[in-house]
Order: C-alpha cells, then sequence, then structure tokens
C-alpha cells in the first residue's frame, strides 16, 4: 500500500505535473464513465455523474494516504489507493489502463482514470473533506506536531510501537516501510511499549520519521510494487526486506520478526528490545 511519500507524489503529479505526466489543474469534465460502480463509496454513480458535469478542478493535495481533488462547488474527490491503485492522466486518443475502475473525461481530449487491478481502492465524492477524514491523527510533518506533544501522545498508550505508529488515528501516513525504516534511524526496538519511551526517545524518534519522509519525497517515494513507478527510495533501504544484510550502522544482520500481523525488519543490535515499570 502506497505510503506517505507514495501518496504526496501522485498528488504533486497531477497539480504540477512530472512522472512524464502534464497538471491537470484547470481541467474541465466533459464526461464520466463509472465502469465497476463498487469503486464509489459515494454517491450512487448516476448522482455522482451528474455533480461531477462541468467540474473544474481547482487543486489536488493530500491528506494521510488519502488523495483530494478539490472541484470547489462539485465538492472534494477523495481518494483511497488502497494496495493497487492509482490516479492515471492519458492522452487524447490514447486508451484507458487496462483495469480502470473510474474515468473522468476532459474537455481537452485527456483522461483522468482511476486505475485499480485488485478493486481494494476507494473514491467518495463529498462536499467536505473531514466527511472522510476526520478520523485521522496530526500529520508528521506538520510543525504543530511538537516533540512534547509527540511524547504526550506516546504516553497515553501501552501498545508495541511499530503497530501504534501504523495506526492512522495516532499518525496519519505511516505504513510499513517508514515505520522499519525511522525506527532504526531512532535505535528503537518494534515491540517497544509506547508508554515506555523516554522524551529523548520520542524526539529522536520524530525526528527520524520525519527524516525517512523527507528522503522518500526526494525520491518520488519507494517503487517496490509494479504499480508504482518512477520512485527512488528502494535503493536506500536500511533494514526494510534486507533481511540477512549488513546493518548499514553495525553491521549485525538485519532479522525478520512478525509485528502485529506485519512483516518487520530491525537490528538486533542497534534496535535492542526495553522494558520498564509502568
Amino acid at each position: 500500500m502506497p505510503e506517505l511519500p507514495e501518496v504526496e507524489t501522485i498528488a504533486r503529479t497531477l497539480r504540477e505535473g512530472g512522472r512524464g505526466q502534464p497538471a491537470i489543474v484547470g481541467a474541465r469534465v466533459r464526461s464520466v464513465e463509472v465502469l465497476w460502480p463498487r469503486t464509489l463509496a459515494t454517491p450512487a454513480p448516476e448522482a455522482f455523474a451528474a455533480r461531477m458535469q462541468g467540474a473544474v478542478l481547482h487543486t489536488v493535495g493530500r491528506r494521510g494516504k488519502f488523495l483530494w481533488l478539490d472541484w470547489r462547488d462539485a465538492g472534494f474527490l477523495v481518494v483511497h489507493l488502497r494496495m493497487s491503485g492509482d490516479l492515471v492522466v492519458v492522452p487524447p486518443g490514447e486508451p484507458l489502463p487496462r483495469h480502470t475502475r473510474l474515468a473522468l473525461h476532459f474537455t481537452d481530449g485527456r483522461t483522468l482514470a482511476f486505475d485499480n487491478p485488485r478493486k481494494f481502492g476507494r473514491v467518495w465524492l463529498v462536499s467536505r473533506l473531514e466527511t472522510v477524514t476526520g478520523h485521522l491523527g496530526p500529520e508528521p510533518l506538520d510543525d504543530a506536531l511538537t516533540p512534547a506533544a509527540f511524547f504526550a501522545r506516546l504516553q497515553r498508550h501501552r501498545r508495541q510501537i511499530k503497530p501504534l505508529l501504523m495506526t492512522q488515528t495516532f499518525l496519519a501516513g505511516l505504513g510499513n516501510i517508514y515505520t522499519d525504516e525511522a525506527l532504526h534511524r531512532a535505535r528503537l526496538h518494534p515491540q517497544t511499549r509506547a508508554h515506555c519511551l523516554t522524551e529523548a526517545d520520542a524526539a529522536r524518534l520524530l525526528a527520524s520519521i520525519r527524516a525517512v519522509l523527507r528522503e522518500g519525497l526526494a525520491m518520488n517515494g519507494a517503487s517496490i510494487d509494479w504499480m508504482y513507478r518512477g520512485g527512488g527510495f528502494q535503493h536506500t533501504f536500511r533494514v526494510y526486506q534486507r533481511t540477512g544484510a549488513a546493518c548499514p550502522a553495525c553491521g549485525t544482520p538485519i532479522e525478520r520478526i512478525v509485528v502485529g500481523q506485519r512483516s518487520t525488519h530491525f537490528c538486533p543490535q542497534c534496535q535492542k528490545l526495553t522494558t520498564c515499570e509502568a
């Protein structure tokens, strides 16, 4: 599943152009095709097509792992890509991707196609963005999330740190890749209980999360699935999917365990498990 850097890269591409695709801000919808009705969480296909007819795209953004497209009077088109979704701008006269489930055809001949092979992705058209994203926790790159505020949030939980960081209501945008990478940089074992972290641990972890996300953004995310093209962060992984390889910090072989039902990679030397009394 794409994480914050991958989703932000798609949003930036649609908004500004890049990755071989032009920007689509300012495009006007000529017609709509709903090729798999269950793609739409809300509204029904007929209502969706009626509301989108003639809509002009104002801007594109991201909240957590959600993409949002602001069509002003028509509302916010919110997209969750899930395991295999992608938004693709198709030039005039070219065929749509094989697994297109929803298509917005523009007056200039281009099409915005929601390519979704495994059919897990979903689309909402809502008047308020918060209708879909209101449950999300803070953005990890938001300056309002200070080390003190992050420490206070951690202290309220007794869960293992890795699954907590991946819980979108706690912190928005992190998944398996960037959590493993951040915990390694912060020298924290993925099974450490959140409330056992000290203020120094919390500050180091927040700095590490921000560092790996910014590196991922600079490299257009990670391309480790055939659906995601053009990213380069996978070439700089320290631990993720590097089982048996040498830790870049100490040379100890990277190990793989399962934490919170997710494959987890860490260095047993750099990331020793600690416990606390409370």
